[in-house]
């Protein structure tokens, strides 16, 4: 493809060289970089991709994506934008052929519910008969197969890069999880959108965002690239959502007026049962994942569904049979106490998994939790606490440290827990204390390992440890029992 075609549509601040060559390959990342790459320079968080140019040039480059000036050889063509960011986007969707626009897309956006809701929208299109692709928190999928992710939201050429994929192996529609940071570094420009949901807003990401505000801005940009919205109205910050939305918006709601409804909620200790009604149906749906968070989640998926044109009876099949690894997964331990493990990393998850799992908890409820380093520290002690308010019992643990000191974080943490006459511990190592967790059990407790939920690691400063809390408990069991005896 020949580089005027690429850039056609973009505010061009600067052109030298020859804008006939032709273009095999597109890199952000100089070692991709080759004889025939367009090499698009990122000014990023750590790294300048422009400081970058001499070994892509070194490598054979010599078509280059600018937002600053730069030295070049004579024979080497650069295109200088005002934004590199929106510029690689766009010149992906360029160069893949515009993929989005050949499946339904649908995008899911909030704070909290993204990956339950993709994971109910897919269960759903799958019963109806239609090949899905999935792109999210715990992986991408193109039908059954997985595909290994390392961020909610990929950067937006191999975002692509994924969607030609799809289209390669004839996937009906695809539902993504749209992160604030993908909305805010364009990973998701020029994508063709059918659909975008609004789950909610809470706290979350102040540590990239700064403010309150930007967050909410971040997340409105959806409705600005899809043709329907979907807007929980229940949330306070859902009317400013359906305000500044640009698309043709229908709101769902339990406690407020909205154009689909949850009635007549039935809660049980693993599922919950309601009535819904919408302007295209109304009947009885079951989800078998508790709590009033699932009831929202369901009907961000049956109203994507219903605007896709789907019938009831494939919703309610699709709703009845979905499984969400790591939200609210309670674990087969064969003990007379249950081991669930969950996401919920932050204040508002928290919050929502402790109080339904404390509704039907016949013992206690133990919380083993701990918080992310180099991340939002404020919601620290705000999360500990809500398990010192809601917990019977509360340990307090690592979960991803990163580069700060583990020891800490859970200070952070006590501040909150203090506050409170919630009954706790400290276990930095986050083994021993599910150790502990699983050691003092009583008859009917319920243990939850808040934090981690899908994730197989820890990061702790420069390394990624394995650590999968299904294995951690298996073997944990397994040692006991040979202690016992």
């Amino acid at each position: 493809m020949k580089l005027k075609d690429l850039v056609k549509g973009l505010n061009v601040v600067e052109l030298e060289g020859d804008m006939d060559v032709e273009i095999n390959d597109i890199a952000y990342d100089s070692r991709k970089a080759k004889a025939g790459s367009l090499f698009v320079c990122i000014e990023g968080f750590k790294a300048d991709g422009h400081k970058f140019i001499p070994q892509a040039i070194e490598n054979g480059t010599r078509a280059f994506l600018v937002q600053k000036d730069v030295d070049v050889p004579d024979d080497a063509t650069v295109v200088k934008v005002e934004d590199t960011r929106y510029a690689l986007a766009s010149v992906a969707d360029a160069f893949f052929g515009h993929p989005s626009s050949r499946f339904n897309l649908v995008g899911i956006t909030g704070t909290k519910g993204k990956t339950t809701t993709t994971y109910m929208i897919k269960s759903i299109l799958e019963a109806f008969g239609q090949k899905v692709g999935l792109i999210g928190t715990i992986s991408n999928m193109i039908g059954h197969e997985v595909l290994p992710t390392d961020r909610t939201t990929p950067e937006s050429y191999d975002l692509q890069e994924l969607f030609s994929e799809m289209v390669q192996k004839n996937v009906n529609s695809v539902v993504m999880e749209v992160s604030s940071h993908a909305l805010e570094l364009h990973r998701v420009s020029c994508c063709e959108y059918d659909i975008g949901v609004f789950t909610n807003l809470s706290r979350d990401h102040l540590d990239f965002h700064k403010t309150f505000d930007n967050y909410l801005n971040a997340k409105t940009k959806l409705f600005g690239m899809c043709k329907k919205g979907l807007i929980n109205i229940d949330n306070e910050f859902g009317p400013k959502v359906v305000d500044s939305a640009k698309c043709e918006v229908y709101t769902m709601g339990i406690d407020n007026k909205a154009d689909l409804r949850a009635v007549d909620i039935v809660h049980h200790s693993d599922s919950v049962n309601f009535t819904v009604v919408s302007p295209w149906f109304a009947g009885d749906i079951k989800v078998n994942i508790p709590g009033k968070f699932s009831v929202y989640n369901a009907l961000a998926a049956i109203g994507s569904c219903a605007l896709m044109g789907v019938p009831f009876e494939y919703i309610k099949k699709g709703l009845e049979n979905v499984t969400v690894p790591g939200r609210a997964e309670v674990l087969d331990v064969k003990k007379d106490y249950t081991v669930m493990i969950d996401y919920a990393h932050s204040p508002d998850s928290l919050e929502n998994i402790l109080t339904t799992v404390k509704a039907y908890a016949p013992g206690r409820v133990v919380c083993v939790f701990g918080c992310g380093g180099d991340r939002d520290k404020t919601k620290r002690p705000i999360m500990g606490r809500i398990s010192g308010e809601i917990a019977d019992f509360t340990v307090i643990t690592s979960d991803n440290p990163r580069t700060e000191d583990p020891e800490a974080i859970i200070r952070d943490i006590e501040e909150g827990i203090k506050k409170t006459e919630g009954l706790y511990t400290t276990i930095t190592d986050r083994r021993e204390a599910i150790k502990y967790a699983l050691a003092n059990a009583k008859p009917k407790d319920i243990i939850l390992l808040a934090g981690k939920g899908h994730e197989t690691y820890i990061i702790l400063k420069d390394k990624t440890i394995h650590f999968d809390e299904r294995e951690v408990v298996r073997d944990i069991l397994k040692e006991l029992g040979s202690n016992n005896n």
